[in-house]
């Protein structure tokens, strides 16, 4: 992955642009990692993957959940101000 600083980040904005088509570009400031440039079609694979991640997740969750006597009664006694 190339880095670029900020500075040359704002420079060379054009030029950024177009790697970023190729790959992920660092840019830091001060010696430290502040960003990560991705092309679009990256940026829309990984927010899928992730949503993907969290359904199945929830999903796993749910049924575990039911698997170990949650009800829709107990949870709404969990969640109550009541307790």
């Amino acid at each position: 992955m190339q880095t670029f600083t900020a500075n040359e980040a704002k420079t060379r904005f054009g030029e950024l642009i177009d790697r970023v088509q190729r790959e992920p570009i660092q840019v830091t400031r001060h010696n430290r990692v502040v960003g990560v440039m991705v092309s679009a079609e990256d940026y829309k694979a990984m927010r899928a993957f992730y949503a993907n991640r969290l359904r199945h997740t929830l999903k796993q969750s749910a049924e575990e959940a039911v698997s170990k006597g949650l009800t829709e009664e107990k949870l709404k006694q969990l969640l109550s101000d009541d307790n």
